[in-house]
């Protein structure tokens, strides 16, 4: 019988990863990072709505939002935002150390969401700006409903080094 205890190797942390992390040039533009859909509950909604402050009406208030032409409570915009997060994707992990920063984001509202949607979210790099010992990555990014309907669209830009 083998002696599993002799030799064995020093785990190292900085070895650890959950997908193989690339530079700056070894990244595409096209490459598309998909998040898990989600449903959203009206516990979302609550839990966003305490850490936001934002409490109005229009998002916890069935009669009130019905009284301004929505079908239900419209749930937070920048909840929705929320899942354009790059850590919700794998693209993070392929950064990994060359990571610096989360320069800008931009985005369009495009159709209300509601408790009970599910949304699927992806970051597509569009542009990847070489500039010295650093680079830009733009991403395009999309949340689609379960009806197939775009939701929200924008952009993200991080800046890694090279």
């Amino acid at each position: 019988m083998e002696n599993l205890n002799t030799e064995q190797s020093a785990f190292d942390p900085e070895n650890f990863s959950i997908v193989p992390q690339r530079g700056f040039d070894e990244l595409k533009v096209g490459e598309v990072f998909r998040a898990p859909s989600r449903t959203l509950t009206d516990a979302h909604a609550s839990a966003f709505q305490t850490v936001s402050c934002d409490n109005h009406p229009i998002h916890y208030d069935k009669e009130y939002a019905e009284r301004y032409g929505h079908e239900a409570p419209v749930v937070h915009g920048l909840q929705v935002l929320s899942f354009t997060a790059p850590g919700a994707t794998l693209l993070p992990h392929y950064f990994g150390n060359v990571f610096i920063s989360f320069l800008e984001l931009s985005c369009s509202f495009l159709k209300e969401v509601h408790s009970g949607d599910t949304l699927y979210s992806s970051l597509t790099i569009t542009d990847l700006e070489p500039k010295g010992n650093t680079g830009i990555v733009t991403t395009k990014v999309e949340v689609y409903n379960q009806k197939s309907e775009l939701v929200l669209q924008g952009q993200h830009k991080y800046l890694l080094k090279r």
